[in-house]
């Protein structure tokens, strides 16, 4: 696990052998070098292979594994349902935050004009480079150690979508809360600081007049998000959550034991 890629360039960021460690799978050194390897780099260092086949495969992996998983899971789910769920765990911002949970970002080779402009946490470099790394364990390993690694990164983000009611976010939930309870309909306003290519965005947001909720985010849409979660955490914390809880439905269909 401690093997190095000889192609490494130590000024692109960390040592990727503590990535591999981090993965937890035996994905060859010069693979995973390959999965890191942005357009951006390879324009600016003799086109070495970029990631963008792995990405490719890697997306399909992921999607064939979650959609086995909710298949299995929740067998008296909706296919529409279904597939709404499968939406929310495989969107970009689902993916690119579990990269950042990986640090993901400070490891990935990027051109000069990339780094300079915060690409390392670019939402749309984090996802396809997760991907790429998934498609280089499927080709390395094999599907079951890739389907493993899904698991391991993934099982969280589709239990915590599962519950987010029928339109699969934090707003639709609150929205459906507060109108449950009679309280009004949810208010947002968000500011927003810092330079173009490293905005930070928060969001506040009012029920009743009362501020119930508040968050941040590097979208206008992620603040919102985290806003309604917390104003939703804390109306049911005051009065109880709705009777089937967040995700109504959703949540009764599942999961169904283990897989």
């Amino acid at each position: 696990m401690g093997v190095v890629s000889q192609s490494w360039d130590g000024n692109a960021g960390r040592d990727p052998a503590e990535l591999r460690h981090a993965l937890g799978v035996p994905i060859m050194p010069k693979s995973l070098d390959r999965a890191l390897t942005h357009r951006s780099f390879a324009y600016e260092n003799a086109n070495p292979p970029t990631n963008e086949r792995l990405e490719f495969l890697g997306d399909s992996v992921l999607g064939l594994v979650v959609t086995d998983t909710l298949f299995r899971g929740y067998p008296n789910m909706p296919e529409g349902q279904l597939a709404k769920l499968r939406a929310a765990v495989v969107q970009m911002r689902a993916l690119a935050e579990v990269a950042r949970e990986l640090s993901l970002g400070s490891y990935v080779k990027l051109g000069r004009g990339e780094e300079v402009t915060g690409g390392r946490n670019k939402s749309s470099i984090l996802a396809d480079t997760l991907e790429a790394i998934i498609g280089a364990v499927y080709i390395d390993c094999g599907l079951a150690e890739a389907s493993g690694l899904v698991h391991r990164l993934f099982d969280p983000v589709i239990a915590k979508s599962a519950g987010l009611g029928a339109g699969l976010d934090w707003k639709t939930s609150l929205q459906e809360l507060t109108a449950a309870r009679m309280l009004g309909v949810p208010d947002y306003q968000v500011e927003e600081s810092g330079p173009d290519h490293q905005k930070s965005f928060r969001a506040v947001v009012r029920v009743g007049g009362r501020v119930l909720g508040s968050g941040q985010g590097r979208t206008k849409k992620e603040a919102e998000q985290h806003a309604a979660e917390a104003a939703w955490t804390a109306i049911s914390a005051e009065s109880g959550p709705p009777d089937d809880g967040p995700g109504g439905d959703a949540a009764a269909a599942g999961p169904a034991g283990d897989r």
